[in-house]
């Protein structure tokens, strides 16, 4: 598959209902899978909980899911030949308006995060 990025969704999100992602990042920061990539254009990482909130608003939990996140999506952006940086919102609710992109965000040239 050529995948084109990643969306990223919150559990908060109304439209969240158990499915829809391919990737489920735990508020304890441990991640389940989908059995199957569904989307041919983007993969689906889902927070479990309220992601619309400044990073300095989040707890540690939040912020491990995060870091986790990233690193997920780092890997995944190896093994497809995807660019990290290719991160979308599910829609303009889903993860928020103050969701912390800057944290979620890995450079793949000097892993600077």
């Amino acid at each position: 598959m050529n995948f084109e990025g990643f969306i990223i969704h919150h559990s908060a999100c109304p439209s969240i209902n158990g499915t829809g992602y391919d990737f489920w990042i735990h508020k304890d920061g441990s991640v389940t899978s989908a059995p199957l990539l569904t989307d041919p254009t983007h993969i689906h990482l889902c927070l479990d909980g309220n992601f619309n909130r400044a990073y300095d608003q989040l707890g540690a939990e939040e912020k491990l899911q995060l870091f986790n996140a990233s690193k997920l999506v780092m890997e995944l952006s190896n093994q497809y030949n995807i660019s990290p940086l290719f991160l979308n919102p599910h829609n303009d609710d889903c993860p928020g308006i103050f969701f912390p992109w800057n944290e979620l965000v890995i450079y793949p040239v000097d892993g600077y995060h």
